[in-house]
């Protein structure tokens, strides 16, 4: 079954990271990374309603004055999560502009910026236009496991690494996938229509087995119904499986601890991006600088078994080697001796 959740780099390997993820028929999009967002177009920034901010170095932050001013003048609210400081990270962004002219807006737009601590703790403020976007509503909040948000289908979750500062590690996964086998229609005496959405939507909810569904569809202008329990219909008629999930990882040391937080952060995933900015031959600048090897990127890859793996932020150093990023990381992900 086809995943919900699109997701694309924004920009190449040699430049500013960041990832765009689209939700399929749900007019809502979210962003991993704050960077150069010159390579979006205007309608797919203004979907976003997410972002994931790993850290504040300016290669991952920049964009936001990109967004601020696409974003002015409509109505939105954005939330923003990233490691400790984010708030007041966005509040300087913020107050570097003058908004004495603020009346002229009749919508209002608002930045939720939520920062997550050690051990599952958190801060959450509120910037708004019409307050010439002063800080409100600060309060201390949780994220229990490093669970960002879950909301309908849909879990994102966090977890602190380390690049000499806190750098947060992301995840966005689809918590089931609902797959109609079609000939089971037919043999059930069935038709296809807009129940089958209905049926969908009750299972990805968690509804009772016994809840009752009306299956009904036209035929020859007239409306046909049968009722069926969720749960028979669940049996007979449906494959419920795990959805996917996407990590993004980028500027982190290769130490144990960091291995481990990653590798449970993107089990499984179907897609991790993961920053593969030295060769390995360099490992001991890599690790001065607190980032990964592009063989070490594969061998977390491996570790977490995710089934597919996108390196970027390589250094410029290897423009004229950017093969050798790729066979080297290729060669650690297929590795199994």
């Amino acid at each position: 079954m086809r995943s919900s959740l699109l997701a694309r780099p924004i920009n190449g390997p040699f430049e500013d990271p960041g990832v765009f993820v689209d939700l399929l028929h749900g007019r809502r999009a979210f962003l991993f990374d704050l960077g150069d967002l010159g390579a979006l177009s205007v309608r797919e920034a203004l979907r976003v309603r997410d972002i994931f901010v790993s850290h504040t170095h300016m290669d991952h932050f920049c964009g936001f004055d990109r967004l601020l001013r696409l974003c002015l003048g409509r109505d939105m609210e954005l939330r923003l999560f990233g490691p400790p400081e984010l708030i007041e990270h966005v509040e300087h962004k913020l107050s570097a502009y003058t908004w004495n002219l603020i009346q002229g807006y009749e919508n209002e737009l608002s930045f939720v910026v939520a920062e997550l601590h050690p051990e599952g703790k958190g801060r959450r403020a509120v910037f708004r236009l019409r307050d010439g976007f002063a800080r409100s509503e600060e309060t201390e909040i949780a994220f229990p496991d490093g669970v960002l948000f879950e909301e309908g289908n849909l879990r994102a979750h966090a977890a602190i690494l380390d690049h000499g500062i806190p750098c947060l590690g992301f995840a966005l996964e689809e918590k089931w996938h609902v797959n109609v086998y079609k000939n089971r229609l037919i043999e059930l005496g069935l038709e296809k229509g807009p129940w089958l959405r209905e049926l969908k939507a009750l299972v990805l909810a968690e509804a009772p087995e016994d809840t009752p569904v009306i299956a009904w569809w036209s035929r020859g202008g007239r409306r046909v119904e049968r009722e069926l329990a969720l749960g028979e219909l669940k049996r007979m008629l449906l494959d419920v499986v795990r959805g996917d999930r996407i990590a993004y990882v980028t500027d982190v040391a290769y130490t144990e601890a960091n291995v481990a937080a990653i590798v449970a952060l993107a089990r499984e995933a179907e897609i991790l991006f993961i920053e593969a900015t030295f060769l390995d031959r360099e490992r001991e600048r890599a690790a001065a600088r607190r980032h990964l090897t592009a063989r070490q990127a594969g061998t977390i890859a491996r570790l977490a078994g995710a089934k597919r793996v996108v390196p970027f932020h390589f250094s410029p150093r290897y423009v004229e080697e950017e093969a050798a990023l790729y066979l080297e990381l290729d060669a650690a992900f297929a590795d199994d001796g």
